[in-house]
């Protein structure tokens, strides 16, 4: 069989255009291949595709750390505008190829289920809007990257602004939020139309691959084999009937704490007993030298992987202008690593932050020895389930010698995660509940009837915080939320995945040992299992049940009963 000649590294498409890879989807379209011969193909063709999504993947990296640089954002929109829609052509193209074959593994089946399914949907028609799609992505990271705010004199980005929001004087609190969402508001026109824009071309996209909404294509797209919208309305129910009542018992022990007649948005972050913020590290090194050594007493092992990303540079971890919001971790098949980047500036969540993220990095170090790319795609869920795992694993191991806490500290922030935990499961709901509104109301493309359904359903999710007089502000939250814009309906896997995180970290307190080494195996199997089975073999059931959701809330209610009657954290 022919060989494809292929650059050593992903530097060798760095500079590729489409005209550079065509030729090599070509020849994999068309060389003869025998029956003994299928596994070879498939071989070369796993290998260009990680190459070339490496080189995109470097490209995406450089933009995101300096979105001021127009070199750099032409370069990642060579890929995700120019490339990637016709690759992903011609790798239907191949898949039919694939098919035509006939040939079977037992650990291809869910990759070949979602062969047969992008076969299904792809409309060559809709290759145009994607492009479109990548260069409006591009857009919203330009217009959000570049924001900063005034503040005593100087500059400052908007995750500079957060440890204010921490802040024992009130005034400062309040200050800060209205600094945080006035850059939104302010830009919420030109977001608003941005946003337009993406969904008339998400719903042409559904209704050219005969959809009847972007919902029911990205449930295809996705390959959510597993579960249905009628699961996240039943996630949805589950979240209002147990969640939002412990949110609400979390929010009025701090508002009697604080002493206060109303909680205000500004009134959230803050520690109830107005001690000053706790700041775990200084310098992102400090909070990348100390993780590994929390790594390492989750396993071994991880700490070791987390070296090698620390050795290779493979961190991007402090707040600066010009960056991309957010954190993300990005795979990088080729050479078999992972890459984090964050905007950390010295706070507990930014320490959750990096344990989320270094939960998927030690997901990309799992499943690289999977011998196809396609087998360490992994679904978002099971993605998901490998980083809210690895909070719930390494949080109690914050303050070993020399760590980023002391003990009393640690119990503190232990308060403050697991009361996230659940708010974040009610946020969820709400930004789910409102995707499904967007795509399914037939309202959608309404600007104002948009903003009107975020305070509906926030409403209905949020529990008792005292918004009066500031709607603005709160409508500005949804503008925040990238994944609405650039990551249509990948929000539910969050919630999905904490449910599964929390039943590992139950078991986890009554054998550390034996919850690590289930939850490392199900990494390592990649896309070769269903989500179920996955979820299986960590340990936890993969359900959206009302009695489950209610016993894991009870669970996390119980811990931080113990925590506030001063308990240290518990393994």
């Amino acid at each position: 069989m022919q060989r494809l000649q292929l650059p050593d590294s992903p530097a060798g498409f760095a500079e590729a255009t489409w005209d550079d890879l065509r030729p090599y989807f070509e020849t994999l379209a068309t060389m003869p291949v025998s029956e003994g011969e299928v596994e070879a193909w498939l071989g070369e063709w796993s290998r260009l595709e990680e190459l070339v999504t490496e080189a995109a993947g470097r490209a995406m990296i450089a933009y995101t750390a300096d979105t001021s640089d127009p070199g750099k954002e032409a370069a990642h929109l060579r890929f995700s505008s120019e490339i990637f829609p016709v690759m992903e052509e011609q790798g239907v193209r191949l898949a039919r190829r694939l098919l035509e074959f006939g040939y079977r593994r037992a650990d291809l089946e869910v990759v070949l289920r979602r062969f047969r399914t992008q076969i299904e949907i792809f409309r060559e028609e809709s290759v145009p809007l994607f492009a479109e799609l990548e260069e409006l992505s591009a857009r919203y990271q330009r217009l959000t990257g570049g924001i900063t705010v005034e503040w005593d004199g100087e500059r400052k980005t908007v995750p500079q602004l957060l440890p204010f929001l921490k802040q024992p004087d009130r005034e400062v609190r309040e200050r800060a939020f209205r600094a945080i969402s006035a850059p939104y508001i302010d830009l919420r026109a030109d977001l608003a139309g941005l946003f337009d824009e993406m969904y008339a071309r998400r719903q042409r996209i559904a209704a050219e691959a005969g959809l009847p909404d972007f919902e029911a294509y990205s449930f295809r797209a996705k390959c959510r084999f597993d579960y249905t919208p009628a699961d996240c309305t039943r996630f949805h129910e589950a979240v209002e009937a147990a969640v939002v009542p412990a949110v609400g018992r979390i929010l009025e022990r701090r508002r009697q704490r604080l002493g206060l007649q109303r909680l205000r948005p500004w009134d959230l972050d803050v520690d109830p007993s107005g001690r000053p913020p706790i700041r775990p590290f200084a310098t992102a090194d400090e909070l990348a030298r100390k993780s590994a050594d929390v790594f390492r007493a989750v396993a071994p092992e991880l700490g070791e992987q987390f070296d090698t990303m620390r050795q290779e540079q493979l961190l991007d971890l402090e707040s600066r202008k010009g960056k991309a919001p957010g954190g993300y971790c990005e795979t990088l098949h080729a050479s078999g690593r992972p890459y984090i980047h964050m905007n950390a500036v010295g706070l507990v969540d930014d320490v959750m932050t990096l344990l989320h993220e270094a939960g998927h990095a030690f997901h990309a170090f799992a499943t690289h020895p999977q011998p196809f790319i396609w087998q360490r795609y992994v679904g978002s869920e099971a993605a998901e389930l490998a980083s809210m795992t690895m909070e719930l694993l390494a949080a109690p191991r914050l303050d070993g010698p020399g760590g980023l806490f002391t003990a009393e500290a640690l119990r503190l922030a232990r308060i403050e995660h697991l009361e996230d935990v659940l708010v974040t499961l009610t946020h969820v709901a709400s930004v789910d509940a409102f995707q499904r509104w967007i795509y399914t109301s037939g309202e959608g493309h309404d600007p104002e009837a948009r903003d009107r359904a975020w305070l509906r359903i926030r409403g209905r999710f949020e529990g008792v915080v005292d918004w009066s007089g500031l709607e603005r502000e709160r409508v500005a939250r949804w503008y925040r939320q990238l994944h609405v814009f650039l990551y249509p309906f990948y929000y539910i896997e969050y919630g999905l995945a904490q449910l599964g995180a929390l039943q590992i970290w139950r078991r986890s307190r009554e054998d550390h040992a034996a919850a690590v080494r289930s939850y490392r195996e199900a990494l390592a199997l990649g896309s070769t299992t269903s989500l179920p089975e996955m979820f299986g073999v960590a340990g936890a059931r993969f359900t959206v049940d009302a009695d489950v959701v209610a016993d894991l809330v009870a669970l996390v209610e119980e811990e931080l009963e113990r925590l506030h009657a001063g308990a240290p954290a518990v393994a």
